[in-house]
């Protein structure tokens, strides 16, 4: 109850500006296959999956159930995103992350889940909050905490990532040459 009650808190969505950069990157990189909207909140990203016309398949998890009115070609699976997904290994050429594994407990696990579940040479592409951005460094100096992951934001938030972190986490699951960028 707690885990979903997270979930609910942060209203399921990001905003426009990262489902752009989202888009962006997919259309040069040009995928196909099945795609993985992993942590689909209330559908907002996988909307504009489906939208771009680009995959065999939209694949939509997440802890909140599907989304009231949710008329897309979208197989929506409801679980808890802390947990290991049910789907077979290698399943998917891409998976998308808008914004969510700061919500979860334990990042190692998760990037090792988006590991076993991409084909050889699929493509992950997740975001999280820049925990190195001026705004957040003087935020922790000042307050104690990253700007994202103050009061307001709990218990939404509560992972907070920096580069280093990541650039270990996905090698370590075996992923290579991670490239971050920013919006």
């Amino acid at each position: 109850a707690w885990r979903q009650n997270a979930a609910q808190a942060s209203g399921g969505t990001s905003g426009d500006y990262i489902y752009d950069m989202f888009e962006r990157v997919l259309r040069a990189h040009r995928p196909g296959g099945k795609i993985l909207d992993f942590g689909a909140g209330i559908g907002g990203l996988s909307r504009r999956l489906v939208g771009m016309r680009m995959f065999e398949s939209v694949d939509s998890v997440d802890i909140m159930p599907a989304p009231e009115g949710l008329d897309l070609p979208v197989d929506w699976h409801s679980q808890d995103l802390n947990e290991p997904t049910g789907f077979a290994s290698g399943s998917f050429e891409v998976i998308v992350s808008a914004e969510v594994i700061e919500h979860l407990e334990n990042p190692r696990a998760v990037v090792r889940e988006w590991f076993r579940l991409l084909k050889p040479e699929g493509l992950l592409l997740f975001s999280t909050p820049n925990n190195e951005s001026l705004r957040s460094i003087l935020a922790l100096v000042f307050r104690g905490h990253y700007a994202s992951f103050g009061d307001a934001s709990y218990p939404a938030h509560i992972t907070p990532l920096l580069n280093k972190d990541m650039d270990r986490i996905l090698r370590e699951a075996g992923f290579r040459e991670p490239f971050f960028f920013y919006t």
